[in-house]
């Protein structure tokens, strides 16, 4: 135990040490500066329209569409996918609430599928199991004709959408799970909340599916304080996603028409300001992080606990590192000596099926998911201070 204390203050040095911190190195205070002298403070404004074109060329996606939150731009992509009250979708149960929270809100329920060891993330091989079992095309079980989808044969409802999630920004098998969407006609949308600057086969994560979201809250990689985005390659649906978050309001200089139920989730001018000024450093953030985790897995590689590393051919952003100790009676020891000594270490979230809103939903068992939980320890992953000279 004393050794992983050694370990992580032989990176972050004496005193408290948190678990993931924002850092404000460059010119974020010119950036907010002139947002206010602009008054243009909420969801207009010509920043925003620059982050979103930052974080476009970045991921080399063709339209970027900042929102409010992370949890907000999954919604709306699962809405603009074509998810609709009754259906439902197939995740992982190992994640953030938010992923299913954002399934919930658009009236759908979720359908939690197993993950990978190595990557955290939805396993293909899961989801493939789960398909054959349950899934049957939606002109074989009797329903008029809709949106793509299969119907799952257990409960009679539409499934509508696969959406994995990037767990800590490792990419997970995202080909593989992209092939077997497109053969039984699902949208694929990607939750990579945590993904920004982690890539797979040369593809940022969040751009192999039809649709993917980004967050930008306090402690991602860079932050607009609260934030989030989608992209997408198509342009139609750019337009869409603008349009209904920002009230489905109809361009008008001074008249009030909203043409359908549409959401006040556009991203305020205020927040952009910082993301502008945040994507500048993002490079060597994403540089020293790198470091950070090359230091954690040369200092365990001699020891029992595994270090999670990218797996090969893809580039992870290692926003949040994490060991995997041998069991929940090792983890807990862990996590209880690090915060005693103001480290702050924390362990995986609780299995969405554990929680009470999503006890019902359907599962395949959630072995490997369940292993995870009981053994990884999130690690201390800010830029050391240091690291980044002020600009």
């Amino acid at each position: 135990m004393h050794s992983i204390i050694r370990t992580i203050r032989s990176i972050y040095g004496d005193g408290p040490i948190p678990l993931h911190r924002p850092v404000f190195a460059g010119d974020e205070k010119a950036r907010l500066i002139e947002c206010i002298d602009s008054n243009f403070v909420s969801s207009a404004g010509e920043l925003i329209a620059e982050f979103e074109s930052q974080v476009a060329r970045f991921t080399g996606t063709r339209h970027a569409v900042a929102t409010v939150n992370g949890t907000a731009a999954i919604q709306v992509a699962l809405r603009l996918a074509g998810v609709e009250p009754g259906d439902e979708v197939i995740t992982q149960a190992l994640t953030f609430v938010a992923t299913a929270n954002a399934v919930a809100y658009t009236g759908a329920e979720p359908v939690f599928a197993d993950v990978d060891q190595d990557t955290l993330g939805l396993s293909p091989e899961a989801l493939e199991r789960f398909l054959a079992e349950a899934a049957e095309p939606a002109s074989s079980s009797g329903s008029a004709p809709g949106p793509a989808g299969v119907i799952n044969r257990r409960t009679g409802r539409r499934i509508a959408a696969v959406l994995p999630m990037h767990t800590f920004g490792h990419p997970a098998r995202i080909e593989a799970i992209a092939e077997i969407c497109q053969r039984y006609s699902l949208p694929l949308v990607e939750d990579a909340a945590e993904a920004l600057g982690s890539w797979a086969s040369n593809r940022h994560a969040g751009t192999i599916g039809r649709l993917g979201t980004l967050s930008f809250n306090g402690n991602k990689i860079i932050t607009t304080g609260g934030g989030g985005m989608i992209l997408t390659d198509d342009a139609e649906l750019a337009a869409r996603i603008k349009h209904l978050t920002t009230t489905a309001k109809r361009p008008h200089s001074y008249e009030f028409v909203h043409d359908e139920l549409g959401y006040n989730y556009r991203m305020p001018n205020l927040n952009a300001a910082l993301g502008v000024a945040q994507m500048a450093r993002l490079p060597e953030m994403l540089a020293a992080k790198r470091e950070v985790a090359r230091r954690y897995a040369e200092l365990f590689a001699d020891r029992p606990e595994t270090f999670i590393t990218e797996r090969p051919g893809t580039i992870a952003n290692y926003w949040l590192n994490a060991v995997l100790v041998a069991d929940r009676a090792e983890r807990d020891a862990v996590l209880e000596a690090t915060n005693a000594e103001g480290i702050m270490t924390r362990p995986i979230w609780e299995l969405m099926t554990d929680l009470q809103m999503y006890r019902h939903c359907q599962h395949d068992g959630l072995a490997v998911s369940r292993w995870l939980q009981d053994r990884i320890v999130n690690l201390p992953s800010s830029v050391p201070d240091g690291w980044l000279e002020p600009q």
